[in-house]
């Protein structure tokens, strides 16, 4: 019989304990936020139709991305490789029953058959976060808040990471009238634009000038240059600077610094790859040089739903994904240390296996997490075997423990002992929570 191996899937990971407690940091720091913004927690399958990504996820993503299959009953579906299209369905499902303007979130795992790098699995876990049913300014402005919100609650300084804003209309009004390019000529000149930070100089020049053709390549890299020159909105070239798209980005910028955004920038350059994308768009960029890149984004998409049948709803939302943000935690050292989330590891003395069962249930009715050593094993192992699982208290009991119901409590980290009873036993923990989660 050939032998299993022990490693993971190729472009997953396995979830051991003390990664778990990382990953649920993350994700309890998402849905507080996400909540404090008034936004309510939805779930999809994990399943969907393979249609529902052909429609307007792009083909990339549909062609060589996603893995899917064809099930018992003939139907041929994929693991979501994203949630948007899942969530526009739903909203359309239940379009005049929902309160508007509906704030939703969910955080859920994805797959996507893409070459892992650094930040980057076939398996993924991302926050999505989407207003459905505003259309104004105040709604892009408000996701954006919240993606800052997001970052801050984390520890984040401003100077670690930038915000990059864009609208998808000035990008396809800039492809169509500045640069004069046919429909598919600016479909390729977006996911060039996109790709730009991730290929050499003369790799993007030389593909710029096949879109363009021999012709028209001289004066559109001409062009390029002077859009890529203008890092804001005042040193736009004068075909551009007064459309509708730049005005409403203004008031955008306008909004964002009211609400206390000091690192937002306009970035003519940024595209977002996805297809449903329909105004504005943006991403938040890693400044770290060891992790220069972009972590999360997300924009506006204001027809996905009525492909389902239903009305236009104007929707704006953003991403940020569970290995980006742990990479970004851990480049700038904002990653808390963290202990098991049991609170206590009962060492058992001698014949106190079933007192030290009773005093278990008696502090777990107290709010206690305890652990009790069940195996009878010598002293040394019994501790040996509580540090490994980084238990922050080690609690003797013994027959004299039982029967004077004073207890020894060790402090594993402080390397301290105390003298309980059950009750100071009690606070003594509470107090330690209380301490942890001030810090975190």
């Amino acid at each position: 019989m050939a032998h299993l191996t022990a490693s993971a899937y190729k472009g997953t990971r396995d979830y051991y304990p003390a990664d778990k407690r990382v990953q649920n940091y993350i994700f309890s720091t998402w849905r507080k936020v996400s909540e404090s913004f008034g936004y309510e927690e939805y779930g999809t399958p994990m399943l969907e139709p393979l249609e529902l990504y052909a429609a307007k996820t792009g083909q990339e993503i549909v062609n060589e991305q996603t893995y899917s299959f064809t099930d018992r009953g003939g139907r041929t579906v994929a693991i979501r490789p994203e949630m948007t299209p899942s969530v526009a369905r739903m909203i359309a499902a239940r379009q005049q029953e929902t309160g508007y303007p509906a704030r939703w979130y969910s955080i859920a795992n994805f797959m996507r058959y893409e070459r892992p790098q650094r930040g980057r699995e076939r398996e993924f876990w991302q926050l999505n976060a989407d207003i459905f049913g505003a259309s104004g300014v105040e709604a892009d402005a408000e996701t954006i808040l919240m993606a800052h919100s997001l970052m801050k609650a984390f520890g984040a300084k401003e100077a670690m990471y930038t915000i990059r804003i864009n609208d998808r209309e000035l990008i396809e009004a800039m492809m169509r009238d500045y640069l004069g390019l046919s429909t598919v000529q600016s479909e390729m000149m977006i996911k060039l634009f996109d790709r730009k930070g991730k290929i050499p100089h003369e790799t993007f020049r030389d593909q710029a000038i096949e879109i363009f053709g021999a012709e028209k390549a001289p004066d559109g890299l001409k062009k390029i240059a002077k859009i890529i020159s203008s890092n804001d909105m005042e040193r736009l070239p004068s075909e551009l600077a007064e459309l509708e798209p730049v005005k409403r980005l203004h008031e955008l910028f306008h909004s964002v610094h009211a609400g206390g955004v000091r690192n937002a920038v306009f970035d003519i350059t940024l595209m977002r790859g996805f297809d449903y994308y329909t105004g504005m768009v943006f991403e938040v960029f890693d400044n770290h040089p060891d992790n220069n890149r972009a972590m999360f984004g997300g924009g506006r998409y204001d027809g996905l739903v009525s492909l389902f049948g239903g009305e236009p709803v104007p929707t704006v939302g953003f991403a940020p994904g569970g290995t980006t943000m742990e990479v970004f935690l851990r480049s700038h050292g904002l990653l808390p240390e963290f202990s098991s989330t049991t609170d206590v590891y009962m060492i058992v003395l001698g014949n106190a296996a079933r007192g030290a069962q009773k005093l278990a249930r008696n502090l777990r009715e107290e709010g206690v997490n305890v652990a009790v050593d069940i195996t009878g094993r010598k002293l040394d192992r019994q501790i040996k075997a509580a540090v490994k699982m980084q238990i922050p208290y080690l609690l003797f009991v013994g027959e004299k423990e039982l029967e004077t119901e004073v207890y020894r409590l060790k402090d594993v980290k402080h390397e301290k002992e105390y003298e309980l009873s059950l009750e100071r036993i009690v606070t003594t923990v509470e107090d330690y929570r209380g301490k942890n989660k001030d810090e975190l």
